[in-house]
């Protein structure tokens, strides 16, 4: 959108190709035929009045596109000063998150078209939303785009380095967040009913497989609440104990959760924190790694030591 409204005269297809950036990352042609061609689309289904025409005179064989500036043109775009300041303030929760690209695109858009973005009016309202995990920003691209996606799964449970493994291939409807995790909602197709997956515990890549829109997601869908339902029920929801040992000075987040006083802070100490999901809890301990080691219960300790050697797999040369 941005590439057809930059200039006054006809792209043509290659010239778009080699100006955005997500086509020129196609590895064939095909592929960026298909995306060209379902972006195309979505800027119609839009509204936005995409025109088709030729530069030359004499040869109308290299087809060119443009956006009709006087259909497409706007009114003055104006905004409350309430408005602007809950702009700033989405802006801001997703400053340190997977979404920070986009928000921080959002904003300069506005200050492009003449907005003043409000940045002061909420100082002291710093609210954060944190997205570590890595599948959070692939899993919400297929979930916008209703693309479906293959990956790993480990179910929750004891023992076994934290339960099962197995692919799964799902259709994803919504990624939610719930009492601090995320979690994907969506269409399981092996199992042929609506699941729920907890990021936390998607291993390796997430693959996107299909064409986009290849599905439609069901309007009376709660994802919220499909996840409480499945978090009342799930088999780890019970507090459990386990063993850390901090060094002095580090892993502070482990050190308040554990309740370690503020005058050992510099020491190293054996503490107790309590949880419920190994997952999450070996995610933290492998985070503060070598300042934190899980010492017990066994689940634990296994699935921060898995952790740790993905790491080690995924940079050879930094090992070597």
């Amino acid at each position: 959108m941005i590439a057809l409204l930059s200039t006054r005269t006809w792209l043509s297809k290659e010239q778009i190709r080699r100006a955005v950036p997500q086509y020129e990352d196609c590895a064939t042609t095909e592929a960026f035929d298909r995306m060209f061609e379902r972006d195309k689309e979505e800027l119609r289904e839009l509204g936005v009045p995409l025109v088709t025409g030729s530069a030359s005179a004499w040869f109308d064989d290299e087809q060119g596109y443009r956006v009709d500036r006087d259909a497409y043109a706007l009114p003055e775009v104006s905004f409350t000063a309430a408005e602007l300041a809950v702009l700033s303030l989405a802006a801001r929760v997703w400053a340190q998150a997977s979404l920070a690209g986009p928000a921080a695109r959002a904003l300069t858009k506005l200050r492009a078209l003449g907005v003043e973005v409000d940045e002061q009016s909420l100082i002291g309202v710093e609210p954060r939303v944190r997205t570590a995990e890595p599948a959070f920003e692939p899993l919400y691209a297929a979930a916008r785009d209703r693309q479906r996606v293959t990956f790993t799964y480990r179910t929750a449970g004891r023992g076994d380095g934290g339960g099962r493994v197995a692919k799964r291939t799902v259709q994803p409807w919504q990624v939610t967040s719930w009492h601090g995790h995320w979690y994907l909602v969506g269409h399981d197709l092996d199992r042929d009913a609506p699941r729920v997956f907890r990021l936390s515990r998607v291993e390796g890549a997430v693959r996107r497989s299909g064409p986009a829109g290849a599905y439609e997601v069901p309007d009376d869908i709660d994802g919220r609440a499909m996840i409480a339902c499945v978090a009342a029920g799930a088999r780890d929801g019970e507090p459990r104990t386990a063993r850390v040992r901090l060094a002095g000075g580090a892993a502070g987040q482990l050190r308040l959760r554990a309740g370690v006083p503020a005058a050992a802070a510099g020491d190293d100490v054996e503490a107790e924190v309590v949880f419920t999901d190994v997952e999450e809890l070996a995610a933290t301990v492998a985070a503060a790694a070598p300042h934190a080691v899980a010492l017990a219960p066994d689940d634990l300790r296994e699935a921060v030591v898995r952790r740790l050697r993905g790491v080690v797999d995924a940079h050879p040369v930094a090992r070597a």
